[in-house]
């Protein structure tokens, strides 16, 4: 028994090193998603203490994934790493439409950060276009819809979308985002007339909120469109309105390269080669990634003045241009690629922890079904040992009891105490008892010895003991073994006289040397061929029976 706590201990503390509760985990994601919302960065470190393969519940893995890619999603950082997301997706189908749509929507994401923008795109309309669902469900799918959309310039397709968030998103302070993104649109389909009203009722909104600096940043996007739209008088006089303002400070390079262009398109080439001038001094003072934002549309606007001015057309500053673009593009394909690479990592990383983990589990299962085989084992063995002791003190006492009533002379009577007593002469008692010879059986041969018999060690005699039956009991076993001789075994035949001879069920262990189990099992297969019920006297109705 001892062993058997060792193994449970064992097993106790390797199921403690290598699990937690279920509500660790949980908490960990819970409080993830309280905070990811308003720091989506501090979200990701919680979560980064957790190893997923290690998540007991699949509502708490499905859980875990779509909080770490609603994270992702919310600092703008590359999802490559969160392919998993497709397990939220599963998991939220039927449960959760809310974070189902959320998860279809955050797998389609998933997919364009993957290079399959076709796709991504296709599953968001799909998305956006469901029927039979509350509206506030939608808004999640049409948001990242239309942000993505303008980015890639899908106009028309997308101008469907922005209008149906700006009727079903209640949320008044992200219309003018809506209408922004609106304005795009109608830019990027050159309706410059309707990129021009919505940009009014914006500068127009900023205005009555008292927002200089959204006011600013609307009216430098009108001037652009301005210029498109060749109102380049108009252009100019916005331009200069905004350089006379604190927040043109910081894009001077920009607003005179404006005016360099409205002048170039009106003919006065001097005048615009002074403002590219200006334009081209104040960049100096931007950073190099800015300026070579900058200069992609001043060398443009240079290689022309040049032209007119020489005749000659320079593509150096040009191929300068597209040389620094293309180590950009191949700086950002190296970063996707890494980023793809570092994924990849990750994802191996997790599915050797989990294999690891699953063959702890495996191993705690085998020792967990190990131990309950040891202690069952255990268990047997101990009710066993103590059935055949208990066994062995009975057999004594039955022993001893037939011994002493040997001893005691008793008075010459017919029946069934005389069959008893002339049974023990001749039963072989010594034979059994010297077969174990403890030193409680070596005391009961030295009382057996004591009486007058005749065994001499040989086994019972049956036909003697039959004889006497016969004798007693007018032929009773010659007629039992003709009647059910055919049905009854021998051993049978050895507990039913016994039984005759007023034996106990005990006695009849001790001296037919048989388990008291395996007697009580004799005398139910007995009643069966007498056709007796369970539990019914073998000897009333064997001595009552008229066929004997």
């Amino acid at each position: 028994m001892k062993i058997f706590g060792w193994i449970l201990m064992f097993v106790a503390v390797s199921m403690v090193a290598c699990s937690r509760p279920a509500s660790h985990y949980n908490n960990i994601i819970n409080q993830a998603e309280i905070v990811f919302v308003e720091d989506p960065d501090s979200a990701l470190s919680i979560l980064a203490i957790i190893d997923p393969s290690e998540i007991p519940a699949d509502s708490m893995k499905a859980k875990y994934h779509y909080i770490m890619a609603l994270a992702h999603e919310k600092s703008g950082h590359v999802m490559l790493s969160d392919s998993m997301i497709q397990y939220s997706a599963d998991y939220y189908r039927d449960k959760d439409l809310d974070r189902a749509i959320k998860s279809a929507t955050l797998l389609a994401l998933y997919k364009y950060w993957s290079g399959d923008g076709k796709t991504a795109i296709k599953q968001l309309d799909s998305l956006s276009n469901l029927t039979n669902v509350p509206s506030h469900v939608l808004i999640y799918p049409l948001l990242k819809r239309s942000y993505w959309g303008q980015k890639v310039m899908d106009s028309g397709e997308n101008r469907l979308n922005i209008r149906k968030l700006l009727s079903i998103d209640k949320d008044s302070t992200a219309h003018n985002l809506y209408k922004y993104w609106l304005y795009i649109d109608y830019v990027y389909s050159g309706d410059n007339d309707s990129a021009l009203v919505i940009l009014d009722e914006l500068i127009n909104g900023a205005i009555a909120d008292n927002k200089s600096s959204t006011q600013f940043r609307y009216e430098y996007e009108k001037m652009g469109i301005l210029e498109e739209s060749s109102r380049y008088s108009e252009c100019l006089g916005l331009a200069n309105k905004l350089l006379e303002q604190p927040s043109g400070n910081s894009i001077r390079h920009y607003i005179h390269l404006w005016k360099s262009l409205a002048h170039f398109n009106m003919g006065h080439t001097d005048e615009s080669a002074r403002e590219l001038d200006k334009a081209d001094s104040y960049a100096s003072a931007i950073s190099d990634a800015e300026k070579g934002y900058y200069n992609s549309f001043a060398y443009v606007l240079r290689t022309v003045l040049d032209y007119q001015k020489t005749g000659k057309l320079k593509l150096i500053q040009m191929a300068q241009i597209n040389n620094i673009q293309k180590d950009n593009l191949i700086r950002s394909q190296s970063i996707q690629r890494e980023s793809a690479q570092s994924a990849l990592e990750i994802e191996n990383k997790r599915l050797i922890l989990k294999a690891e983990n699953d063959r702890q589990m495996s191993l705690i299962i085998i020792l967990i079904l190990t131990s309950l085989i040891i202690s069952g084992l255990l268990f047997w063995y101990a009710l066993n040992r103590k059935r055949r002791t208990i066994e062995a003190e009975e057999k004594a006492e039955a022993l001893h009891k037939m011994v002493e009533e040997l001893k005691n002379p008793a008075e010459q009577s017919p029946g069934h105490d005389s069959l008893r007593r002339a049974m023990l002469h001749q039963l072989g008692i010594i034979k059994m008892v010297a077969e174990t010879p403890t030193e409680q059986n070596r005391e009961m041969l030295r009382k057996i010895s004591s009486i007058e018999n005749d065994t001499k060690g040989t086994l019972v005699d049956w036909r003697n003991v039959y004889e006497i039956i016969d004798n007693l009991y007018s032929g009773f076993y010659s007629r039992l073994h003709k009647h059910y001789g055919g049905i009854l075994s021998d051993k049978e035949e050895q507990i039913i006289a016994l039984m005759i001879a007023g034996f106990t069920t005990k006695e009849i262990s001790v001296i037919t040397t048989q388990t008291t189990a395996t007697i009580y099992v004799r005398k139910s297969a007995i009643r069966k061929k007498l056709g007796l019920v369970e539990k019914g006297d073998i000897v009333t109705f064997l001595l009552q029976n008229p066929a004997l």
